[in-house]
């Protein structure tokens, strides 16, 4: 790992960005009033993705009740109620864009009875309703642990269901806030797959933090163990000086030894670069896959 400087290393620089679909997405994005991961987290690939008809959009509002010392989102004890008109908003909205792939993810809610699982599945129902060609990935909360959470998300059958393990578990505690753990995580995505099998999962984790690369391996065995079947690796930016240092830029040859390391365990498919994030080339990835699996099963049967 590199030693931290305040420069950016060069792999680290991307263009501003700017093509036609991009500024219609960010256009419509504002008329509605939608709240987008790409835009609050600051990434990086944000050009690049809404470019290629992908984004990231966060329900639930803008306000998290937790405060993982990573993440730029603010926090709060109790957010604003839930806007009942939001799942149609937002698949109506995600219509209007012609997107290809969607991510949709949330704040965490603790505050509500049921952490705001039915209002995601909701979500998800409309977007599906509404755009029966667009692919959905869910990138949920934990939850807090509670299995039986899962069931109506699970039920509204989105493509990819995803939860992020974030950091090895060593670094857990000082990374995320104290209500997630490294070990919930892991149950998050065990009961998916307990629940569906055939449910593809996905997992993310950051470098740059602290973390060794024996640790690394670990973490990804671990995903692996729980059925896991995508995964991202990236580099952690820090968005403030409030925020986590950065320990560390990782540098490409090493990103490019965890993707190699990640596809000999078993993972479908792992993107792994400085400039990865959780959603990054996610609608890529899964179109080319779905049409290599369908011609291989239509191949098979005639």
């Amino acid at each position: 790992m590199a030693k931290t400087t305040s420069a950016k290393p060069p792999w680290l620089k991307v263009r501003l960005p700017g093509s036609p679909r991009y500024q219609k997405i960010k256009g419509r994005a504002r008329d509605l009033r939608l709240a987008t991961v790409c835009e609050e987290a600051r990434c990086p690939n944000i050009g690049e993705c809404w470019g290629g008809g992908t984004a990231t959009f966060m329900v639930m509002g803008d306000t998290c009740t937790r405060g993982c010392r990573f993440c730029a989102v603010k926090t709060l004890k109790t957010p604003a109620p839930l806007d009942p008109d939001e799942p149609v908003n937002v698949a109506q909205a995600i219509a209007e864009m012609e997107l290809d792939y969607v991510v949709l993810t949330s704040v965490d809610r603790d505050d509500l009875p049921d952490q705001g699982a039915s209002h995601f599945a909701a979500c998800v129902n409309e977007i599906h309703a509404r755009s029966p060609s667009t692919l959905v990935e869910v990138l949920i909360p934990d939850f807090q642990g509670h299995g039986h959470l899962l069931t109506p998300i699970v039920e509204s059958a989105p493509e990819v269901l995803a939860h992020n393990v974030e950091t090895v578990e060593r670094l857990t505690p000082r990374v995320r806030d104290p209500r997630a753990g490294y070990h919930q995580s892991l149950r998050v995505l065990a009961a998916i797959k307990a629940a569906s099998p055939r449910m593809f999962t996905k997992s993310s984790l950051m470098v740059g933090v602290g973390e060794t690369e024996p640790e690394m391996l670990r973490t990804m065995r671990d995903l692996r163990d729980v059925g896991c079947d995508f995964l991202t690796i990236g580099q952690y930016l820090q968005p403030t000086k409030k925020h986590l240092a950065v320990e560390g830029f990782v540098h490409p040859d090493q990103f490019a030894a965890y993707e190699a390391a990640g596809l000999e365990m078993g993972f479908r498919y792992v993107a792994s670069g400085p400039l990865v994030r959780s959603s990054y080339k996610a609608g890529e990835f899964y179109i080319q896959r779905a049409i290599e699996e369908r011609a291989n099963r239509e191949a098979v049967e005639a």
